[in-house]
Order: structure tokens, then sequence, then C-alpha cells
């Protein structure tokens, strides 16, 4: 229970009074006259800031009522206070309800900061930039406007069929052979462009200016007859133009005499042979071949001296190189593939073509080889991509082949006519040239 609240005030006013009040005695333990009267002992309650001197002692039941009481008048204010609250925005909400003009104008006050300039506005360098922004907002809305030039340019394209061609998908070519380390498929294109890139540091020049017993005529029956034995030994492709290119450069730093220019040719095509094939053929084979016209010792000593003035570089890139990668982006068939490869060794009969690269001469073959059987697009995105080549820089080269095709059948040398007139070969030799890069009077005629 709560003790008793004892007005010590009253109580020394009674006695002073004297009023019958006996005093008490002395409580044994709190004895002494020196003890202080006590002070403040919690009858005084704060309820919210409220200071509350009750009359009478506060039960507990009392105490609560009194806080429920105080809690209640708090609320009621509260309310009083949320409903004003309410009411003000109410106003201020009807206030913001203003018609449509004045909507819009805030709106356009909020679009405003688009023309803020984000780096230094403050700076001559943000003021710089905002004046060119507004000069070229002004120079976009003067362009939006069409132009007579703008309306007849479109108008050649529309008619010309440009506006609607779509365009074209480069192809994967070595998409098929990724499952083949043979292909070699992460290094393939790294390694064309090297060789690119290294093909004219070994490319011979022209060089029957300083031979003075060997002509032009001389060099087209060598390759001629290194071409059938080339077939009798059944080597692979790559020998055969190894061994040209090993002739061509040796003859440009060598004058050689007429009667050892097949002795070059049997030695050249014998140091291909040892690059290139497992198993080459002896000496005694090519001296068989030769009719006994030159001996072993012969052949070895030319041997040797070709391999000094090459100073052994026989890992070079070929014309048969470029052919194979270039026929593959061409997505070809087994007949347009034979009739490439019947291009590229006519012009390898043919002087005149040492003046082109391997890489030209190779996409010349295919360019010439897809407008002889009426391919169409004669070029693509694919091949430029591969070769390097567009086809306006081919068909100069490509005429020339084109040529030499429609001549092969009447040439006294037939060697590489006879070589793809077989069926193993499709018989391309005896297809027609192609009519579009031979001059007007040759497009009638050739072979059918």
């Amino acid at each position: 229970m709560a003790s008793r609240v004892v007005d010590q005030q009253q109580a020394r006013g009674m006695a002073v009074a004297g009023v019958g009040v006996k005093p008490q005695k002395k409580n044994a333990v709190a004895d002494g006259r020196n003890r202080k009267p006590l002070g403040e002992i919690g009858n005084q309650q704060l309820v919210r800031g409220i200071e509350i001197k009750p009359n009478r002692p506060i039960t507990r039941n009392f105490r609560a009522q009194l806080l429920a009481n105080a809690q209640a008048a708090a609320a009621n204010e509260n309310n009083k206070k949320q409903v004003c609250v309410n009411v003000n925005e109410l106003v201020a909400v009807k206030r913001d309800e203003a018609p449509k003009p004045v909507q819009k104008k805030v709106v356009n006050i909020k679009l405003k900061p688009k023309e803020i300039i984000e780096i230094s506005p403050d700076t001559e360098e943000g003021l710089i930039e905002k004046v060119h922004e507004k000069k070229k907002e002004g120079a976009s809305k003067k362009k939006a406007a069409p132009t007579l030039t703008s309306v007849l340019t479109a108008r050649s394209k529309a008619a010309c069929g440009l506006t609607n061609k779509p365009k074209e998908v480069i192809v994967d070519i070595d998409a098929k052979d990724a499952g083949n380390d043979l292909a070699a498929v992460e290094y393939v294109e790294d390694m064309y462009k090297f060789y690119k890139l290294v093909e004219n540091e070994n490319r011979p020049h022209d060089y029957l200016d300083s031979q003075a017993e060997i002509n032009e005529n001389m060099r087209a029956i060598l390759m001629d007859w290194l071409v059938v034995v080339h077939s009798k030994f059944e080597l692979s492709p790559e020998t055969f133009y190894l061994t040209t290119n090993i002739i061509d450069r040796f003859l440009s730093v060598k004058t050689v005499p007429r009667r050892e220019l097949q002795l070059v040719g049997i030695s050249a095509m014998l140091i291909a042979s040892k690059y290139e094939e497992i198993w080459p053929p002896q000496v005694d084979d090519f001296v068989s071949l030769s009719d006994n016209a030159y001996s072993n010792v012969q052949i070895l000593v030319m041997e040797k001296m070709i391999l000094g003035k090459l100073e052994w570089t026989l890992t070079v890139p070929t014309l048969y190189v470029f052919l194979v990668r270039f026929i593959k982006a061409a997505i070809s068939d087994e007949q347009m593939e034979n009739l490439v490869y019947f291009l590229a060794e006519l012009g390898m009969m043919h002087y005149g073509m040492l003046m082109y690269c391997p890489s030209m001469v190779a996409a010349s073959a295919v360019y010439a080889a897809k407008c002889t059987l009426n391919k169409s697009p004669a070029w693509c995105d694919t091949l430029k991509l591969h070769t390097g080549f567009s086809e306006s820089q081919l068909i100069d080269c490509s005429k020339v082949l084109v040529s030499l095709h429609a001549k092969a059948a009447k040439n006294k040398l037939q060697g590489v006519f006879k070589k793809y007139l077989s069926s193993e070969r499709g018989a391309v030799a005896l297809l027609s040239p192609a009519k579009v890069l031979l001059p007007p009077a040759k497009a009638s005629g050739g072979s059918s």
C-alpha cells in the first residue's frame, strides 16, 4: 500500500496552536534528535508535464485513472491537430487544381533543365559548349528539311535497287573444321595474314632481260614438260607449285645457259620433292626421265648451287597456299575447284603472270572460275575479307587467265590442257571461257 501523506507543516501548526496532539514516542531504530525531516518521497506525480498534487492518498486504481484521463486528453488534442492539417492539405490541393493551361506551363518549366550542360557550366568552356550545342540543334533542324540533292540521290538509289539491297552475311568458312586439329582453326587467320605480308619478299622479279640464252617460250616448254613429269611420279600439288617457285627465283639471281635449263628444272623438282613428299623420287629416276641427258653428279651439283643461291629458303607462300584458302572461302564444289586449279596452272605457264603476286593470281583464278560457271554473285564480302581484294582489283589479272583459257585448246603446249581434260578432273578444260571477261571479238569463240 502507498504510504500516507504527512504534511509536516500542518503538523507543526497544530502543535503551535495547542491542539491536543500528544507527541508520539520515537521509534527505537529512528532515535535521535538530529534526524532530518523526510523530503519528497514520490507522492507528487507528473503526467505529460502536468504536476498533480493530490489532496488525498493516491491508490493504484486512482493513479491509473488519472493517467488514462491525461492520455485521452492528449489524444483529443492530436486529433484536432490532424484535422487541421488535413483541412489545410485539402485547401492546398484545391488551390493546385488549376485549369489545364496552368499545368502546361508547369510542365514546360520542368523540361527546361534539359538544356543544362553538366560539364562546368559556370566556366567559359561550359558557356562555349552550350553555344555549340545550340548551333548544332539549329543545324539539325535545318538538315531535317529535304533538299533537292537528297531527293535526287534517293530516287537514283531506288532506281538502282540499292535501297532494298540486304546486307551480305560473312560466312564462317572454318566452322566445319572446329574439331579438326590439322585444320589449325585457332591460327589459320594469323597464318594467312603472315603469308600476305611475306609473299613479296621471295617473289621472282623480271629476269629474262638478264638471261642471254633463255626466252619466254623456252621457259614455257620447261614448265609444260614438268607438268608431265609431275603426273608420272604422282607427286602432290604442293611439289609442283614449289618447283615452279624455285625455278623462277633461281633464274632471277643466276644466269643459266640454254643447255642447263632442263637441269635446273630437274634439280628444282628434286628439292621440292624432298621438302614436300614422304617418299621423294630418286636421282636415278630423274636421270632416266631426261633420257640420260644429265648424270647423277650434275643433278646433285645443281641442287647444291640452287640451295646456295636461295639461301636454303624453301618455306615460302606459293600460289597453291592461297588457292586452297580462297577456294574454301568461295564455298565451291568439285567442278569449280578443278576449274580454279586449271586456270591457275595456265597462268603459271605464262611468264607475264610473274608481275602479279601469288595471292592476286589465286583470287583472280577464283573470280574467273565463278564467271565461267555463271556463279552469282561473282564476288562477295566473304571472298573480299579472306582474299583482301575487291572485284575491281581482279579484273585485269582475270582477263589474262580467261584469255589463256580461250587459247589452251589450240596451244602447242598441251600439258595442262590434257591434265584437266581427264574425267578425274571433271574435264573442265572443255568448258567455254567466261565471255564477260573476254574482248568482244573473242567472246563468240572458245571451245564448248
